[in-house]
This record gives structure tokens, C-alpha cells and sequence, in this order.
């Protein structure tokens, strides 16, 4: 009789301290990354841990809406927030974006980046918007997620070198740059 009170009392508050599913105001900011990426806490049934080693590529093909933050970019930040968040050690965790078609242009500097949108809109009199992906790939970099262009979209778009934010890399092709990410130990994040 004892061992099943126990019992009880062990699940009770094993039920308390998981919290509930609540929608999106179970999303909070992430310790990592209090920015961007907000995360929910989980119930896992297959186990994260401080020692594991996580090598990750994102493929990103499509662009944002002007002026708005590139969700796939977003994913990256709650990444590296849900797996600290879950105790795995940052110095474990390397991601690396490979962007090709229409997302190249959300790592572009400001210029390119207005341009691009009146040349789109064949219009001068289109108020250009800010690219609100500046800030979070500066963060991003900052954390050691490294980012490359598919130099074949670059050339297609007109996208220089000298166009791309601070620390993005061009490469010869996404193709390329995701062969050779393989090669060093990365998995493609499928979504």
C-alpha cells in the first residue's frame, strides 16, 4: 500500500512539472537566443542530452515577404534554442543554411535588397522595405551558424559577393555547398 502511494505521488508530480500544451502562448523566448526562435517546452519520449552532437544543414529556397523574417532562417534560432533549452551544450550544436532561389535575397545588404524590390515592382514610387533578416543572420553568425548563397541563383538574381551581409559565404551551387557539408558530418534538416 505504501509503494502505491508513492507511486501516486511520484506521477502527480511527475503531471506538474511537465506543462500543458496551451497553443502559441506556450512559446517563450529561448535562453540562447532570447531574440528570435521562441520555443515550447516538451514531454519527450526520445531523450536529448549534453553530450550529444548535432550537425545540421537548412536548405532554404523560398524568399520571405518584404520587410518580414524568413521562417526557415527563424528555425535555425529555435534550433539552437530548443536543444540548449533541452541542456545539449551550444559548442555541440553547428548549423550551416545553404540559400538558393528567391531566400538568397533575404541575406543581402540593404541596398540590394531595396533594389531588388522596386525592380520587382517596376515601379521607383514602391516604398522599399527594410530587410528584417539582417539582424537575426547577424545573431545567427554570431552563434556559429554559417551561410551560404548558391553562387548559380546569385548569378541569376545579380547577386555580387560584395551584395551579401557580413559572413555570408558565396559557394559554387547549393548543390556544392550541401555535397560538401556532407561530407563533413552534416545531415539536411528535411523541412
Amino acid at each position: 500500500m505504501k509503494i502505491r502511494i508513492l507511486s501516486f505521488i511520484a506521477a502527480a508530480c511527475l503531471v506538474l512539472a511537465v506543462p500543458a500544451f496551451a497553443g502559441p502562448e506556450a512559446f517563450k523566448q529561448g535562453q540562447a537566443i532570447p531574440e528570435f526562435g521562441k520555443i515550447a517546452q516538451v514531454k519527450v519520449d526520445q531523450p536529448v542530452y549534453r553530450h550529444h552532437k548535432f550537425k545540421v544543414a537548412f536548405d532554404v529556397s523560398k524568399q520571405a515577404e518584404a520587410g518580414e523574417l524568413n521562417r526557415n532562417l527563424v528555425s535555425a534560432a529555435r534550433f539552437i534554442n530548443m536543444h540548449t533549452a533541452a541542456g545539449v551544450k551550444e559548442k555541440n550544436i553547428k548549423l550551416a543554411i545553404v540559400l538558393h532561389g528567391g531566400a538568397a535575397k533575404d541575406v543581402t545588404s540593404t541596398e540590394f535588397y531595396k533594389a531588388a524590390q522596386i525592380k520587382k515592382a517596376k515601379d521607383e514610387k514602391v516604398e522599399a522595405k527594410e530587410n528584417a533578416n539582417a539582424a537575426l543572420v547577424k545573431t545567427l553568425i554570431d552563434h556559429g551558424v554559417e551561410f551560404y548563397v548558391c553562387g548559380q541563383t546569385a548569378a541569376y538574381y545579380d547577386i555580387d559577393n560584395a551584395d551579401l551581409l557580413p559572413g555570408v559565404k558565396m559557394a559554387l551551387s547549393a548543390m556544392t555547398a550541401h555535397a560538401l557539408l556532407q561530407q563533413k558530418g552534416y545531415t539536411l534538416n528535411p523541412f
